[in-house]
């Protein structure tokens, strides 16, 4: 498996079409990975829109993996990371150190700030990402990109090693 079927969410209550950098971004880079993002919304940041927008893009057939980007933050409406880790059967630890690891770098301790979170859930790839375009690159071109088809095998059950 090489190319991935993708459907991407960014939650926002102000971002429009015309101003979701984040977002344009992130599908931006999926396809010139040669992954298909199959669909988009912009979903405003409440718990009940939240939860009922991945619930839709996880349950789209034909959807390999769900990513979103905006509301992993401290504001008391950036629920994104507990909305994606209570959908998650496995939630995959590494991606966030990675992530913030390589943020440390970018802007040293406001890293910590970020509580992107990637994991598995029923039997597809679910990640929450910041909506800065910033992160949005570090975060596909560093840490996802180069593991991504082979992290939806091992989802989908194609594989069964570990892959070091």
């Amino acid at each position: 498996m090489e190319s991935v079927r993708l459907y991407t969410l960014t939650f926002s209550d102000t971002r429009t079409e015309a101003d979701d950098e984040g977002g344009a971004l992130l599908r931006s880079l999926l396809e010139q990975a040669g992954h298909r993002v199959v669909g988009h919304r912009i979903v405003r940041e409440g718990a009940a829109e939240v939860g009922a927008a991945l619930d839709e893009a996880l349950g789209l057939a034909g959807v390999q993996g769900v990513l979103s980007t905006g509301g992993t933050g401290l504001a008391p409406r950036d629920i994104a990371a507990e909305a994606a880790s209570s959908r998650m059967e496995k939630e995959l630890n590494g991606f966030g150190e990675a992530f913030r690891r390589l943020s440390w770098d970018q802007v040293g301790p406001r890293s910590i700030l970020s509580r992107a979170v990637a994991g598995s859930a029923r039997g597809r790839l679910l990640v929450a990402l910041p909506g800065s375009p910033k992160a949005v690159r570090l975060a596909l071109e560093q840490v996802l990109l180069p593991v991504l088809p082979h992290l939806v095998a091992l989802i989908e059950g194609q594989t069964s090693h570990g892959g070091r």
